[in-house]
């Protein structure tokens, strides 16, 4: 995993729950947290973060990843506004993902390993997403996708029927979006 995805994380926490929680965590994670944001890191090195943070908040490991998502899209969204500019709803920005997002990323970040996702779109508004990644973080992936709502002033309903972490090969999001100003 990339550096940038522990750093977003250190600035989360930090910024949610003070300067010192991030070296608690660390420390009950026994990590050192030396993360640069191009550098690459074991996976399990944010899992054991989460872990610690979890029992730290006593609540389940999903909750921790999807509160980080949904800061972190906050973040993004500042750090590269031109990601999110040309769109004017959550939908039309997650259609780019797999296209301008994600391939984008891979320039920023040589050797990311981004998801991918299959999309369907319904007649009622709503729009599937099927996710796909050997990493199973699809709370994140549930998290950026509130959080990329609140940039666009829209809430949005996320139901998961498929999940890797309930054993399925992949999962699924159906997401329901309304518009919460005009």
């Amino acid at each position: 995993m990339k550096g940038i995805v522990f750093n977003l994380l250190e600035e989360s926490v930090r910024s949610e729950y003070g300067e010192d929680t991030w070296d608690a965590l660390l420390d009950a994670a026994h990590l050192n947290g030396a993360y640069t944001s191009l550098g690459t890191y074991p996976d399990s090195q944010l899992y054991a973060i989460v872990g610690a943070a979890a029992a730290a908040l006593k609540l389940p490991p999903e909750a921790i990843v999807r509160w980080f998502g949904t800061r972190a899209a906050g973040m993004f969204a500042e750090r590269y506004p031109d990601f999110f500019r040309p769109h004017q709803d959550t939908r039309s920005f997650l259609l780019t993902l797999n296209d301008i997002i994600h391939p984008e990323v891979r320039k920023l970040y040589p050797g990311a390993g981004v998801p991918h996702f299959d999309y369907q779109s319904h007649s009622d508004g709503r729009l599937t997403m099927a996710y796909f990644s050997d990493r199973k973080l699809c709370a994140f992936a549930e998290g950026l996708i509130e959080g990329s709502a609140k940039h666009f002033g829209e809430t949005v309903k996320i139901e998961q029927p498929l999940c890797t972490i309930r054993g399925d090969s992949h999962c699924v999001l159906e997401i329901a979006f309304e518009k919460t100003r005009s």
